[in-house]
């Protein structure tokens, strides 16, 4: 059969089902090949807390969704153009999502008269007005797949488990996605089952062949490549970047890298990553709770290693007495949090930037810590070793914050050539440096304030170590008022005297009266919101904080350059609350604590009203 193929700029994809479908998987393999492709993309999972909610009921959802172009896009978009709907659960919610006249994929086989009462619906919406909006494609999935295995010796119910290969396979013909990869991928994943590798990779192909031959689908679609700088890439998630940059900061540091961390959602996709690179001198250590991961990790960075702790929001409440012992004892040490819905464990797999006070002052006494945070899951490679530089270069733990949208969320990464990665190497200290061969563990260097590092062990160094206040110069136990008072004085400075670039202004004819600034991963959305702004002719301009402590120099005039500043962020106006107070300048937030990332259309509207305002 002869069918139409139409050419598409952009999609968006989201496959919903229950927790057991597979969708995530499903998900991850369409995204590996539309990277293989060469397309633009960007990602966003959406998973439930629960390890199994109660199968068919709208808690149970889990969805994938993917934005893919043959351009530069931003965000994983605000709306899909076509739902997967294993189930009547996933049609539920996600409908009030889909626009009109997008295209719906939704596995019959499933729309029992059962499973409809379990989420409420009266009647069967394929065959009321329910869906009339829509372009419904009516698929047994299920049957289908079980069909196609008749000749494999499995039971019906591990036959049916194939049924998101089928659907992928149909996903894969609809949008001539190559199929090689997941071929390959299906014959490594079930090697030791070469009967279940072997089912899978039928119910995919003939998923494929359904695509092909049905009269369902009279047209497929074709979205060209990106045209991308020069280089090689791969698709990366956040949390995989996260991973590898901490990895190329201990080779350019020349420190053995050492995770001390306990498990926790969104964060255990990095100890589970740095696990496998033993060979680049990785050591991970998963701890018995969060206290004894941080104090595991700065032991390891008394040692003279690049000592890194993961988690999220509420273990960082957990670790905060630790990082302020890192503090007084100045050593170097990465915290990363990735951020979460809270308060308390709140919704674990969901999206927010609410730790920002927390790791500004979340711990007793005056103890200031550097506070980066990556703007895009590729960035996160570039942040890790941003926070490494700081923490080895200044003897001072740094808080990295990145979040579960992040974290979960992938996109292309260009490999980096190895000369394009900084020396951030420091030297350890090996002779005495004071007067009449004494050490003085707390003579600071005289441009960083840095004190020096010195391995235990080395002859003629041995020094004092604790967290009870220390002298200055000798670092001997001190309750001197003035020493306290210039010690406290002295961290502080050297966490302001941080190099850090300059913010850069996004305004490209100079005559913007509104800024949107942000930090972290509100900068896909509000990128694309600034685009769709100036392509209706608007004026507007858009800047990024990476650092968040210390704020660039010119942070201030920046600010003061613009009639009106926009600050989206996903909390109550965090960030908005730092500057009102440091810079006096009259912040316009815009909040939202939905445990979802912002949606460029939102930000759109919400930049215009603010243009337009008086």
């Amino acid at each position: 059969m002869t069918k139409q193929v139409q050419q598409l700029d952009r999609v968006i994809i989201r496959f919903a089902g229950d927790s057991g479908d597979g969708m995530q998987l499903t998900g991850d393999r369409f995204t590996a090949g539309t990277a293989e492709f060469g397309n633009d993309l960007s990602t966003l999972p959406n998973f439930p807390a629960e390890i199994r909610a109660p199968a068919g009921t709208l808690p149970g959802v889990s969805s994938f969704q993917l934005h893919f172009a043959d351009h530069d896009i931003l965000t994983p978009g605000d709306a899909p153009n076509v739902l997967v709907a294993m189930n009547p659960a996933a049609l539920k919610a996600n409908l009030g999502d889909l626009p009109r006249g997008a295209d719906i994929i939704v596995n019959t086989d499933e729309f029992t008269k059962r499973n409809l009462q379990k989420v409420g619906y009266e009647t069967n919406p394929l065959e009321d007005d329910t869906l009339a909006e829509w372009r419904v494609h009516a698929v047994p999935l299920t049957s289908l797949t079980v069909k196609a295995l008749e000749g494999f010796d499995l039971s019906k119910k591990d036959a049916e488990r194939s049924k998101n290969m089928f659907a992928l396979g149909l996903l894969s013909w609809l949008y001539h996605r190559p199929i090689e990869h997941t071929i390959t991928f299906l014959q490594q994943k079930f090697a030791k089952k070469p009967e279940i590798a072997k089912a899978n990779i039928a119910a995919f192909q003939a998923g494929w062949n359904y695509g092909e031959t049905t009269e369902s689908f009279s047209v497929s679609y074709e979205v060209k490549p990106a045209r991308l700088a020069p280089g090689v890439y791969r698709n990366i998630s956040g949390n995989q970047a996260l991973a590898y940059g901490l990895i190329a900061a201990s080779v350019q540091a020349k420190l053995p890298l050492f995770l001390g961390s306990y498990p926790i959602t969104p964060a255990s996709d990095i100890l589970h990553e740095l696990s496998k690179h033993k060979r680049f001198g990785v050591r991970t250590f998963q701890a018995e709770d969060e206290i004894a991961g941080v104090g595991a990790a700065l032991g390891a960075a008394f040692g003279g290693a690049l000592g890194v702790t993961t988690t999220s929001g509420p273990g960082v409440a957990l670790k905060a007495e630790t990082v302020g012992l890192g503090v007084t004892t100045e050593l170097p040490l990465i915290i990363v949090d990735v951020q979460r819905a809270g308060p308390s464990t709140g919704m674990p797999t969901k999206t927010e930037q609410t730790d920002l006070l927390m790791a500004m002052y979340g711990r007793n006494g005056e103890s200031p810590v550097p506070v980066v945070a990556p703007m895009s899951p590729s960035d996160c490679f570039d942040a890790a070793i941003e926070a490494a530089r700081i923490a080895v270069k200044y003897r001072t733990p740094v808080m990295l914050l990145s979040d579960g949208y992040l974290a979960n969320g992938s996109e292309p990464w260009r490999l980096p050539e190895i000369s394009e990665l900084p020396d951030i190497s420091q030297a350890f200290t090996t002779e005495p440096n004071g007067e009449d061969g004494a050490f003085l563990p707390f003579k600071r260097d005289e441009e960083t304030l840095a004190r020096p590092w010195a391995i235990p062990g080395t002859a003629g160094l041995e020094h004092r170590i604790g967290g009870i206040e220390k002298a200055d110069g000798t670092g001997n136990i001190s309750y001197d008022p003035d020493n306290h008072d210039l010690m406290v004085r002295t961290r502080a400075a050297k966490i302001a005297g941080i190099d850090v670039p300059d913010l850069e202004v996004d305004d490209p004819d100079g005559d913007a009266r509104v800024l949107v600034l942000g930090w972290g991963s509100t900068y896909g959305p509000i990128a694309a919101a600034v685009r769709r702004i100036r392509k209706s002719g608007g004026k507007v301009a858009q800047a990024h904080l990476r650092h968040l402590n210390p704020l660039p120099a010119n942070t201030g005039e920046v600010l003061k350059g613009y009639d009106k500043v926009l600050l989206p962020e996903i909390n109550l106006g965090q960030l908005a609350l730092l500057l009102r107070a440091r810079y006096l300048v009259d912040i316009i937030s815009y909040n939202r604590v939905r445990g979802l990332p912002f949606k460029a259309e939102e930000l759109a509207g919400v930049i215009q009203d603010v243009i337009d305002s008086d």
